[in-house]
């Protein structure tokens, strides 16, 4: 299974409420989580979400995303 991360602009338990419709319809719901208590907000995704459908995802909800290189 193909894991992906990105550092985000989310800051809170309210931004993760936001996106959630966002990021259930275009990579699964409970196939990502975001890490409030990383300073980089990370978001990971899991599965075979699109790195484009996540971001425009996020665009969507009103954040941004740039994918982390591992």
């Amino acid at each position: 299974m193909e894991t992906k991360k990105y550092k985000t602009n989310i800051k809170c338990r309210g931004c993760v409420d936001t996106v959630t419709p966002y990021l259930n319809q275009a990579a699964g719901e409970g196939k990502w989580q975001v890490d409030l208590n990383d300073p980089s907000r990370v978001l990971t995704v899991t599965g075979e979400a699109e790195k484009d459908a996540v971001l425009h995802a996020l665009e969507k909800a009103g954040y941004k995303a740039e994918k982390i290189q591992e």
